[in-house]
């Protein structure tokens, strides 16, 4: 694993990383247009989640390709990579369950989400964040759970809309195994490797 980790740290690799993430965030945030034009002031930090999720992990590659560490940052960018890469996956794939088909934009945002939610756990081992800059992010992923399903703020997939009381149950699950898996991969297996 230690070929992977010189590829990950890679100088080259990682302006190619933050050029891609760079594009796609803006993508992202362009692909929610309509959304957040009809979308209350109040709530659009809340509301384009994937591009979002993107951003955090650019403005990491950022500071690592300047030698810095800033574990908010680190923390949110892994959670929330992990989250909606793998929520954008199975939503898109109940989509293809439920109407037979999937657009061509459908299958690009199972890739690019797939490669989401890898990318956030393959530099697990290189975050700096702590217990309590993961605290802060369970807050305001769960807080952003809160704000999709209960004041109807959630990425719009309109064929899945009678099941979303089920999608919002499913979708808070998958935020605690978010910040598990990061506690996890990049907390405690530093404390076993310490010890």
């Amino acid at each position: 694993m230690s070929w992977l980790y010189s590829i990950l740290k890679d100088r080259n690799f990682l302006i190619c990383l933050f050029i891609i993430n760079l594009l796609g965030t803006i993508y992202g945030y362009i692909w929610y247009g309509d959304q957040l034009a009809s979308t209350p002031t109040i709530f659009l930090p809340f509301v384009p989640d994937s591009p979002t999720a993107s951003l955090f992990f650019t403005l990491f590659l950022g500071f690592y390709l300047f030698g810095r560490h800033v574990p908010y940052i680190e923390a949110l960018a892994m959670v929330t990579l992990f989250k909606y890469g793998v929520w954008a996956v199975i939503m898109n794939i109940l989509v293809l369950i439920i109407e037979g088909d999937l657009s061509l934009q459908g299958y690009m945002l199972i890739a690019s989400h797939g490669a989401m939610a890898i990318e956030g756990l393959l530099y697990a081992p290189i975050y700096k964040f702590k217990l309590k800059h993961l605290v802060l992010t369970a807050i305001w992923t769960l807080h952003n759970d809160f704000i999709d399903y209960v004041f109807m703020m959630m990425p719009r997939y309109y064929s899945l809309d009678l099941y979303i009381n089920q999608i919002g149950y499913f979708t808070f699950w998958l935020s605690i195994i978010s910040i598990l898996l990061a506690y996890y991969l990049s907390i405690k297996k530093r404390r076993m490797t310490i010890y």
